[in-house]
Order: C-alpha cells, then structure tokens, then sequence
C-alpha cells in the first residue's frame, strides 16, 4: 500500500480521486464519502442484519486510543492494527448476536429510560449535576453523535440484564465450598531429606559422542535468527542542542534573568517534637500556654523534644534551603518571620511547633562560574524550539528519499550503522519494538524503503532503512558445543538426583534404612502459603495423598539438588458455617459458575448464528 502511494501520489489518478472528493462532499456532504450512493457498506452480516463499516471503524478507533492508554509509553507504531480490526470484528459480531437475541425475547428501553440512565452517569456531571454541554462533548470525543450513543445505550442496556441474570443465577453446594475451604486452609507436617548434587557427581559424565548426537537431534534450535544489517538516523533533542552555538550576548542575558532564581534562601529553625496520639493536641496546648508565658523555647526542647539529637541543641536543626524538609514543615517554616513560633504542624514524623531563627541568601554564582552550565540550558531551550521543525524535515526527506545519505547530510546528522537486528530487537535503538516492526515490514525489507520516523523515546527519533538481509542459518557445532555440553551434564544430573531419591524412596517403604543419607529436617503444620520451607517442596508436600498408616513419600528435583519428602500428617483447615471467608468463597464460585453458564450461552448463540463477511 505505501509502495502504491509512493507511486501514484503525484500522478493523473490522485488528481482525479481528489477532485471527485470535491464534489461529492460540496453536493451530497461527508455521506457521500462514509456511507457511498447506494448505502453504507458492511463488514459483516449476522442472521440479515448489517454490521456496517463505519461502526467498525469508529470502535477500531476506540480500541486503539484504549490499548494506547494502557501503555506506559503511548507509541502507535507498537499497535497491531491487524489483530485489533480482527478483534473489534469478532467483538462487534459477538454483540450483534446477543442484541438479537434480547431482542427476541422482547427486553427493550424505552426513551425515558434512557433519559435517565444517561442524567445519572457521572461522567456527565458536572457539581453532581447533569450537564448538557459535557455531555454532547464527552460522545463526540467517542466518536459518536447523540443519536448512536444512546442507541448504542439501548442495546448494551438489554445485553447486559441478560447477563445479569444468567450470572447472578450460579449455584454452588454448601459443602462443595465448606470442602474446598478446609483444603485450602489445610496444614501438614512433614520431613524433609536433602540431596546435593555432589552426591551423585560420579553418576555423571557427557561424551563427545552424546554432545554430537544433541546437537542432531535438536538442530532447529542451533539456528541463528533471520536478521538484517540496518542504517539509521537518530535525531535527539541531546544532539540537536550539542550542535547550537549560544554567543556571550545570548549567555549575558540568560544569565541576568536567571540571576534572581540562583540565589538561594536559607533558613535556620528550631522545632520541638512530640509523637502523634489521643494526647498530643493537650501536650502541645500545654508547651504552648508555656511560651506564652515566656518560657524559653530552647528549655522546652530539651524538656519535650523526642527529637534527641537536636533537644541536646535546644531544638536547632541549623539552616537549610527548599527540599530538605517534609512539605507541610517547609511550608510553615517559609511562612514565618524572623522569631516567629509556629501552630502545631503534623507530618510523618510527629507534631512540630517550628520557630525560625534567622535567615540568610546566598550570593549569586559570577558568570564565569556558571558559564558552562548555562550555556548548557539555554542551547537545550533552543533546542527545543527548533527540535518539532527540524523532526518534521526529517519525516518528510526520510519518506521520500532513496537512502539516508541525503536527509542526514541536508539536516547535518550522522547516518549510522547497526548489524545483526533479529525480529525480536537487537541493541538500542532497536530495542523499540515499533521501531523493529517497521524495519522487518514488507515495505521496508523487501521494497527497500526507508522505515517511518519513529518516537523512541522522550524527544528522541529514528529513521532506519535495510542494508542487507541475512536468512536464518544453523550455527555450526563448534559454536555451541560448550552450551551442549552444560545441558546434558544438568540434565543428567537432575536424572541422577531423581533416581538417587527414587532409590531412598523405595528403602523407606520396604522398611529398610538408606545408607549414606544425612539428617531429616522437619517442619510441623505449613500452610500452603508458608516461608520455611522452599516453593518446589511445598508444592510437593501439598500434593500428595494423605496418608493412612505411616509416612507418605514424594520427591521434589532442583536444578541442583533434590528432596526425599516424608508426609506424616494432614489436618484440615477449620470452617465456620456463618464465618466471612466461608460466605465470601460461596459468592465467589457462585459467581464463577454463573460466569461459565454465561460463556456457554454465547457460544451456543455463536455457532447458531449465520454470519456472512464481505
């Protein structure tokens, strides 16, 4: 497709197509464009009725600004369009299904209903009143007219009663949930023998012969990847401002404006604090009422203070500037004048009254020491500004340039060069998946254009193009014959260790003693969720059956050592009939039965469903 734009952009036929544009829209309006002259084309058909295009294309839309919000950094380029066409589809055509089938059980809204749902929503609220204006503008930011929204209301209103009902109808047997409470909340107590791997060491040993037949038998996972040597432009913000020169005039006078902010203020206070409690408000009351009466704040400091370092100083903390201190302390320290005592202020720490002792600013730094620093800034600031324009320049000669050479030499940028990127990224900047995406697109791989200019990160992008393609090949057996090697001897030595408690296992229940074998470690009434005991072990220990006369036995492999595992006892976690847990687990399977029951009525409405797609 961008191959076909290329081409015919500046043609004849571009400028037929747009001069019809012209004159359906200054005749028949933007209907003429969206819905064509003989009505609006569909995407779909279910059971007769249309789903038409420019549904799809507005919930598309939606879909796509969702899945934008929900990243950390909204890129476009990492969308995949194709599968969320196919999922909004799938969707679309699932809720036709269900309309149709509210609709024939005759569940409907009327308009007044509607009203009143619509006034009750609070994203149309404005002071917990309904307002118009929100309103039509929060649809319109949708996509939609008044007119579709509350149809789309209308229909997702009766659905949902459906599934309301269907839902909130799940049942589930008392005893089913007091069953699975007790085994939740069972305990065991068990034993635990340990099995170094040192113990089986000698079992283990890796020939040429065995590393030779692995790497036979399992080729296709010695292969290097399809990969491609790639050119690319970076344009940064960081660069673009490396490359501005700031003359001493400019430096002079950013340096004049920025003189007042560089003097800093500092201000030295004494505080006395006291732990927050039920009695804080009357013991600060008390120390208060003790100012008042010309007490030395310094005495009741040392007196009151649980801040023992500074009571010792009669509550001095010494000067400090902004961003030292908790926000609600610095802010009543910046409100008070010169001996001034504060109202008690909370934070963290406890209740502080504050006083101010005195304050100081610093001299503004001369201009040779802060030359460097602020040549810095202002190149950046400038920077800045120009960096939307010349980012712009840089789409437009990407997109229509041949190579790289040209853009990067009309805009003063580096063409660089970076080998060996895989589809699944390589070193930065091809560790943006948008950015490799493109790369390996049709478009770029094997029509050799340049990629779009991609956001890689915060004020910095990138254009690519391919210098050459590398298929996917099989890495010789040199290369990976160490790695080989290391597999079998783990893996070899995860058999020996399971054989090894195989072996102890099988002692203990014919009665026998293992010889060779070290301390038992027991461990009485873990939960599931316990820490003394490792994952793999309890794992282990909860899944196997109770036992009946004597120890039941398992085992547990690591990748280092392995676990002979004595079960001695089960007991069962205690219910209560009328307990929280017990009520909140029945509501949960409950629901969850309702939830299934639900999942299989769509099916069932799915699959008897005529669906035709264009």
């Amino acid at each position: 497709m961008l191959q076909d734009i290329r081409n015919n952009a500046q043609g004849t036929i571009a400028k037929v197509i747009i001069g019809l544009l012209i004159v359906s829209l200054s005749i028949w309006g933007m209907d003429a464009i969206v819905g064509g002259f003989s009505g609006e084309p569909e995407v779909a058909t279910v059971n007769g009725e249309d789903i038409t295009e420019r549904e799809f294309l507005r919930v598309v839309q939606m879909e796509s600004q969702r899945r934008l919000s929900r990243m950390e950094n909204p890129d476009p380029s990492m969308l995949d369009e194709d599968q969320i066409r196919t999922d909004v589809l799938d969707s679309l055509i699932q809720e036709q299904v269900l309309i149709q089938d509210a609709n024939a059980q005759g569940l409907e809204l009327n308009d007044a209903d509607i009203d009143a749902l619509i006034t009750q929503m609070p994203q149309f609220q404005v002071d917990g009143q309904f307002n118009r204006d929100r309103f039509v503008a929060t649809v319109r930011n949708m996509g939609m007219g008044v007119g579709e929204f509350r149809e789309a209301m209308r229909k997702q209103y009766v659905v949902n009663q459906i599934r309301a009902g269907i839902v909130q109808s799940g049942l589930v047997a008392d005893e089913n949930a007091e069953q699975l409470l007790q085994i939740q909340n069972q305990t065991r107590s068990f034993r635990v023998l340990d099995i170094p791997a040192s113990s089986v060491a000698d079992a283990v040993s890796v020939s040429d012969a065995d590393v030779e037949a692995f790497y036979e038998e399992n080729s296709g996972a010695f292969q290097q990847p399809e990969r491609v040597d790639a050119a690319y432009i970076t344009l940064s913000l960081g660069a673009l401002a490396e490359s501005i020169e700031v003359d001493d005039a400019e430096l002079q006078a950013y340096y004049e404006q920025q003189a007042a902010d560089l003097a800093s203020e500092e201000r030295r206070a004494s505080h006395i604090l006291i732990e927050e409690g039920s009695d804080a408000d009357e013991t600060m009351a008390t120390i208060q009422e003790r100012l008042a009466a010309g007490e030395s704040f310094a005495d009741l400091a040392r007196e009151y203070s649980i801040d023992t370092v500074s009571a010792e100083d009669g509550g001095d903390l010494g000067y400090a500037g902004r961003g030292i201190y908790a926000e609600p302390f610095e802010e009543a320290l910046f409100a008070l004048e010169e001996g001034e005592v504060s109202e008690p202020v909370r934070t963290s720490f406890g209740v502080h009254l504050i006083r101010l002792e005195g304050v100081r600013e610093s001299e503004v730094p001369s201009l040779d020491e802060m030359e460097d620093q602020l040549r810095r800034e202002l190149a950046r600031e400038k920077a800045r500004e120009q960096f939307a324009e010349v980012r712009a320049e840089l789409a437009d000669s990407a997109y229509a340039a041949d190579d790289l050479a040209g853009p990067a030499e009309e805009l003063g940028l580096e063409v660089r060069e970076a080998n060996g990127v895989t589809r699944d990224g390589g070193q930065a900047p091809f560790d943006h998946a948008g950015l490799v995406r493109q790369l390996f697109s049709e478009d770029v791989l094997d029509a050799g254009y340049n990629t779009e200019l991609i956001d890689v990160g915060d004020n910095v992008s990138v254009v690519a193009r391919v210098n050459k393609y590398h298929e996917a090949e099989q890495l010789p057996l040199d290369q990976v014959r160490d790695q080989i090697r290391t597999t079998l001897e783990q893996r070899k030595t995860r058999e020996a260790l399971s054989e090894r408690a195989d072996a102890i296992i099988a002692d203990l229940e014919s009665g026998q003693s293992p010889e060779g074998i070290g301390e038992w470690s027991s461990y009485e009434g873990l939960a599931r969720n316990a820490s003394e005991a490792g994952p793999v072990i309890l794992q282990q220990v909860f899944s196997l059956p109770r036992p009946a006369d004597g120890a039941r036995f398992g085992k547990a492999v690591m990748a280092n050592s392995a676990a002979v595992i004595a079960l001695d006892e089960v007991t069962d976690g205690q219910v209560s009939e009328d307990g929280t847990e017990l009520n909140q687990l029945r509501e949960f399977l409950a629901s969850l039965e309702g939830q299934r029951e639900y999942a299989a009525y769509q099916q069932f409405l799915r699959n008897r469903a005529e669906v035709e797609r264009p």
